[in-house]
């Protein structure tokens, strides 16, 4: 079905596309999951002590405000991750931010955090039906000087604590100024020590615990990689998100390099790729990772295993390939877990 509607939407301007395709997935629910969602393999995998029915997400970006999850949900994902989403509401960048770039299979966007803030969100996260498993991407608000970044991020979590199964600290996106920068020893130290103390305090008060993940770029250097180990470490973060979109250019056209943004979609998917070996090599089974990144296929779900995650996420491999791509990439999983399965029942006899 996606196959027939996808040129009309192509012809759209890319962010209005995406409204109207999230405005009817909210109205079709029930018969996207008829569709779509009810013809999902069984996979189950436990992340961050979260039992998920199969290991394929959506990622954050999508449904910034938790306004259709029960839209997608209903398209069979494992878990749903919501936001990125600010402690104040800010309209983000000028438009046009979203640009397709269909030879490249990629998306360029520099939409800057546009959000309704995180009340807004925990309030559609209460009205919505959808049972799975939810995390909550949480950042800056554009505004907010670097001294008083923290607060924000301690501030959101305190919105969506009682809402989220689990929550994300976005300190690699690319089109917020500076926020890449959190990303450094010292100025990630400050962060998680705040975070990590904001979210023992709830989980107090509230008896449940919430994990946090952190979400990195795919530009990191090995140096800048050892750097984000040792805190995951040392501050005991629950799971990493790798990886963010990319400010590379290389494997874009000419026209499209000086472009302000980040790109997804193929593009990113060696870099991702290559930051999750780099995350697996050290952390082994200590810490899990969720891999994300130029999954258009299921053999790039499964790449994406095979590296060291646990599980994946979708994002511009959707928009390209439509609800489909969820079944796909799961039958992948299932059938390369059957496979491992296989061989090491043959290595024991």
């Amino acid at each position: 079905m996606y196959s027939l509607i996808r040129p009309a939407l192509f012809r759209l301007e890319p962010e209005r596309a995406h409204a109207l395709t999230l405005d009817w997935l909210s109205r079709m629910a029930p018969a996207a999951n008829r569709l779509y969602g009810a013809r999902i393999p069984s996979l189950p995998t436990t992340v961050m002590g979260l039992t998920l029915p199969n290991p394929v997400g959506l990622a954050a970006g999508l449904d910034k405000d938790a306004a259709h999850i029960d839209g997608l949900g209903a398209l069979g994902f494992g878990f749903v991750e919501v936001g990125t989403v600010t402690p104040e509401p800010q309209p983000g960048n000028d438009r046009p931010r979203l640009f397709r770039l269909p030879e490249q299979r990629a998306l360029l966007n520099r939409f800057g955090f546009n959000n309704a803030g995180a009340e807004a969100l925990a309030a559609n996260l209460a009205r919505a039906r959808f049972g799975g498993i939810v995390g909550v991407n949480i950042g800056k608000n554009k505004a907010t000087p670097a001294e008083r970044a923290v607060a924000d991020y301690t501030s959101a979590l305190a919105a969506v604590y009682d809402r989220a199964h689990y929550v994300t600290l976005n300190v690699s996106s690319p089109n917020t100024a500076g926020l890449r920068d959190w990303q450094g020893a010292d100025a990630l130290d400050g962060l998680l020590t705040a975070v990590v103390a904001e979210r023992n305090r709830w989980a107090d008060m509230r008896g449940r615990y919430v994990p946090l993940a952190l979400k990195i770029a795919p530009d990191l250097d090995e140096a800048g990689v050892d750097a984000i180990v040792a805190r995951l470490r040392h501050h005991r973060i629950d799971g990493v998100i790798a990886t963010n979109t990319t400010t590379a250019r290389d494997a874009l056209p000419p026209a499209w390099r000086e472009q302000a943004g980040g790109v997804s979609g193929r593009p990113v998917r060696a870099a991702s790729n290559r930051v999750i070996a780099a995350l697996k090599a050290r952390l082994g089974d200590d810490i899990p990772i969720i891999g994300v990144g130029g999954i258009m296929s299921g053999a790039d779900a499964a790449a994406k295993i095979a590296a060291g995650a646990c599980a994946v996420q979708l994002y511009t491999g959707l928009i390209y390939r439509g609800p489909a791509l969820v079944r796909e990439a799961v039958s992948a999983l299932r059938a390369q877990r059957d496979s491992a399965l296989a061989a090491s029942q043959n290595a024991d006899r």
